[in-house]
């Protein structure tokens, strides 16, 4: 399999088509106020949400193969280059099981929206920014140890640059967000007016979570470029009864046993 590099692409695509659509969506069905809500907000009521849900769902497939194809890119880099097993390995082991959490937490974060599981939803949201914030940073220090042999420093320095981004607006999120949900005292959170206190913590949380977002596209971007260095081989089959006997494709698309 070629073209791996169409894959980060993809999930950048995606992710933010999807989240700008459903607000446009959210706001034309009148389901909330035009003006900064919360992603998950705007994905809160019917169409908006199944589309958001099942949308998402697919981008977080997506993203766990960007995860697993960067783990095997460090791994084949390991066996070539021993050298860095004794700063990598470890890191690289940890950041795919990170990684996959990440894009767990991202799945419930679109399939239990706030107004019906409100505790399953607050921690899908933590697990998605709070386990991704630690995988960018992960993989930036991994970019460092393997740029010599692909990738680059400025890359790396990018992707050190975008985790301490998403770090600090991670925490903005968190603690305004906390904030403003102890200070609101209106009737529906998705209609959230400057009479209903909290508003400029509400504001700065859902701003600061777009920007989350946006980080968490671009870092999954940065990866294309080196993706593009990428092939992937169909796997091998074998049956129950024949394991001396593989399925392999061949050049004409046939699957001749060999």
């Amino acid at each position: 399999m070629s073209n791996v590099y169409l894959f980060p692409i993809a999930v950048y695509l995606l992710f933010q088509t999807t989240f700008i659509c459903t607000y446009i969506a959210a706001i034309l069905q009148g389901h909330v106020v035009p003006t900064v809500p919360y992603i998950s907000d705007a994905a809160t009521y019917s169409p908006e949400s199944c589309v958001f849900g099942q949308l998402i769902n697919i981008g977080c497939v997506l993203l766990g193969i960007v995860v697993y194809i960067r783990y095997r890119q460090v791994q084949q880099l390991i066996y070539h280059h021993m050298e860095l097993a004794t700063s990598s390995y470890r890191l690289n082991q940890v950041a795919l099981w990170i990684g996959i959490g990440s894009c767990f937490g991202c799945s419930i974060v679109a399939n239990f929206q706030e107004t019906n599981v409100r505790i399953v939803h607050f921690v899908g949201a933590f697990t998605c920014f709070g386990f991704g914030t630690i995988y960018f940073w992960l993989q930036a220090i991994v970019s460092y140890n393997i740029s010599p042999f692909t990738g680059s420093l400025r890359l790396a320095h990018i992707r050190i640059g975008l985790a301490s981004l998403c770090t600090i607006f991670f925490i903005v999120v968190a603690v305004t967000g906390i904030i403003s949900h102890i200070l609101f005292n209106g009737e529906d959170p998705r209609k959230w007016y400057p009479s209903d206190g909290g508003w400029k913590y509400h504001v700065a949380s859902s701003i600061s979570e777009w920007i989350v977002s946006t980080i968490f596209c671009l870092y999954i971007l940065s990866f294309s470029d080196e993706f593009k260095l990428l092939t992937f081989d169909h796997p091998p089959i074998v049956i129950a009864g024949y394991e001396n006997v593989q399925i392999v494709a061949s050049d004409t698309g046939d699957d001749p046993l060999c």
